[in-house]
């Protein structure tokens, strides 16, 4: 978009001066133009971050600044030309520069932020699938486990792998093993919701932690998932399934994240145990 509007106002302010080339036109023309380039930067206003929304309101005071400066040039007969000594020139000038030192560091800031946001989202997420890692996964399931037990809602737990994972590695090589697992996020990711956590533990082993999900709709979720595999026509070079270990339970304030992660492991062995592409429901005793 810059490329072409750029040259286009170039090319209309010499039109300017080639047709009527007075001063308050050509100040007028190049008031108008600048708050046409400069428009986009109205979605910083929209923004995440405080940061953000600052810079945005700061150029939507250049803009609005332009727009006067336009008409007081096509309206009256006070001088807005930035060469004329008087009041509107030192007053001009100088909000000018202190806007432009503002936008600099502004910018500046916003750069510094969106690396501390990439860095963090790199330090939280798995690069391949984009999962929750062990570390971040562990640290957002506490406060949601403690909150259920507060409300005495009932928290669902899956620990699933591929099975004979290692088999298609060896067979098909290690790129199709990376898109079975891409694979299986994607289809994990479209049938949970904004508070359900998945994570990645290793290798091809995942867990989900299903919040406010009951006995019936953890299987119904386990269930979905291992048919699709199962029945759904795939781009991938192999087919492949999934072996599950489940448990449901209403957390308590003694509950903590490494006993299901241990039971929901015995049932996901119990699983392969019993000739994979099985679902297995662990039990509290």
């Amino acid at each position: 978009m810059y490329r072409l509007l750029i040259p286009l106002s170039i090319a209309g302010f010499h039109l300017v001066m080639l047709i009527h080339n007075q001063e308050n036109l050509r100040i007028a023309y190049c008031s108008l133009a600048l708050p046409v380039i400069l428009a986009p930067l109205y979605r910083l206003t929209k923004g995440p971050s405080l940061l953000m929304k600052v810079i945005g309101y700061i150029y939507l005071f250049v803009i609005a600044a332009n727009l006067i400066r336009g008409a007081t040039a096509l309206l009256t007969d006070v001088s807005a030309s930035f060469y004329t000594p008087g009041i509107y020139q030192l007053v001009y000038l100088v909000t000018i520069y202190i806007l432009t030192i503002l936008s600099i560091m502004g910018f500046l800031l916003l750069w510094k932020e969106k690396s501390s946001q990439e860095l963090l989202h790199y330090a939280s997420y798995d690069d391949l699938t984009g999962t929750l890692n062990r570390r971040t996964f562990t640290a957002k399931a506490k406060p949601l486990l403690a909150s259920c037990a507060r409300k005495k809602e009932a928290v669902s737990y899956l620990l699933f792998d591929i099975d004979s994972f290692k088999g298609i590695n060896d067979t098909y090589g290690h790129h199709t093993g990376d898109l079975v697992l891409k694979d299986i996020t994607k289809r994990f990711k479209r049938q949970l919701g904004e508070d359900d956590l998945f994570v990645r533990y290793g290798g091809d082993e995942f867990g989900i932690l299903l919040s406010g999900k009951n006995e019936l709709e953890s299987t119904e979720l386990a269930e979905r998932i291992k048919t699709t595999l199962e029945t759904a026509s795939s781009s991938l070079p192999v087919p492949y399934t999934i072996s599950i270990g489940v448990l449901t339970l209403v957390p308590d304030q003694l509950t903590h994240m490494e006993s299901i992660y241990t039971r929901c492991d015995q049932a996901l062995y119990t699983a392969k145990r019993n000739g994979r592409n099985r679902i297995y429901r662990s039990q509290i005793s």
